[in-house]
């Protein structure tokens, strides 16, 4: 687990150049707001919009979700504490006045973006 990146993975990497490529302007690996340990991964702070890119297998992903056989107790309440501290960090953020949204990493980057940048507008309004 150590060894598993914590930022610029890929899926993040990818979402970043296509929002740059858009002319999107952000904040990377900002702090949350209230808790020293989280970070947003893709920050308009501006709009207070957070966009977290969250990994299918860490964070249960309904369609490539899995879960390991091995050792699967402690695999299962280790995965459902991340599900549970995603949830803690969007209330957290929402009553600070935030918009938080969570895109899976097997999304395309274009989709995406086209999402991040909905709900930029919805905020603008």
């Amino acid at each position: 687990m150590s060894r598993a990146p914590r930022r610029d993975t890929a899926a993040e990497v990818a979402l970043r150049r296509e929002l740059h490529r858009r002319g999107r302007r952000f904040r990377v690996v900002l702090r949350v707001p209230g808790n020293n340990r989280r970070t947003i991964d893709i920050a308009f702070t501006r709009q207070r919009v957070a966009v977290f890119v969250d990994g299918c297998f860490w964070h249960g992903c309904p369609e490539h979700g899995t879960s390991p056989t091995s050792n699967g107790d402690w695999w299962q309440q280790k995965l459902q504490a991340n599900r549970a501290r995603d949830a803690d960090t969007d209330a957290l953020l929402l009553a600070q006045g935030w918009t938080s949204l969570r895109v899976w990493e097997h999304e395309p980057p274009d989709v995406a973006a086209d999402l991040v940048e909905a709900a930029l507008e919805l905020r603008r309004h």
